[in-house]
């Protein structure tokens, strides 16, 4: 591991990660982001756009602070044809089983809850006090909001959202690139894509 990291996107989920990267021994935390009207994200500086990536990729580590899917997914890739692997940020006080299996860009926080035999896809998001139990799989850029809890062997598709606080039973299957509402409860199978809202779901869109 680099002693250094660069975080692109520099907002108040940038922040959140930044912590958690220092709790991990970066002693070196620099932000890229493209708006260049921003000078630093709380005490860290920014120091260049996306575009400035190249000359950071030798001596620096890399992960991506943005919480939408699509915009995740579109940096994660740029990254790649610049031949850059991004790591993966956990918080010290997340619990995360042994078995459990994490691809890079992922980042875990605090008080989150990782059981047996999860898989976890590339650049997700686990938020803080999440928990994702035994034998789930989540695809790549799914964002598991704060408070959410996500019973065993559920698979939750690409790019989905999945709400503040909601609820999700075990044995379903969501589908990809569906927004599910805060505090909602899913108690059966999503196979369209969508919004969905409500206890017991429904779709509005």
């Amino acid at each position: 591991m680099n002693k250094k990291i660069v975080i692109i996107g520099a907002s108040g989920h940038g922040k959140v990660i930044a912590d958690i990267a220092r709790l991990n021994g970066y002693e070196e935390i620099l932000f890229l982001d493209d708006d260049t009207s921003k000078r630093s994200c709380g005490r860290y500086p920014i120091v260049g756009t996306s575009k400035d990536i190249r000359q950071y990729k030798d001596d620096h580590d890399f992960i991506i602070a943005i919480g939408n899917n699509r915009i995740r997914e579109k940096i994660s890739d740029m990254l790649e044809r610049e031949n850059i692997k991004q790591t993966a940020l956990i918080h010290p006080s997340a619990v995360i089983d042994e078995t459990a299996m994490i691809k890079e860009g992922t980042v875990i926080m605090a008080n989150a809850v990782v059981n047996a035999e999860v898989q976890i896809g590339r650049s997700c998001i686990i938020n803080t006090a999440s928990s994702i139990d035994h034998e789930c799989v989540l695809e790549d850029y799914v964002h598991v909001s704060p408070g959410v809890h996500v019973a065993g062997t559920v698979t939750i598709g690409k790019s989905t959202w999945i709400g503040i606080g909601a609820t999700v039973i075990n044995n379903l299957s969501i589908c990809a690139n569906c927004m599910i509402g805060a505090g909602s409860t899913v108690i059966k199978d999503i196979k369209e894509e969508g919004t969905y809202v409500g206890s017991p779901i429904r779709k509005v869109r």
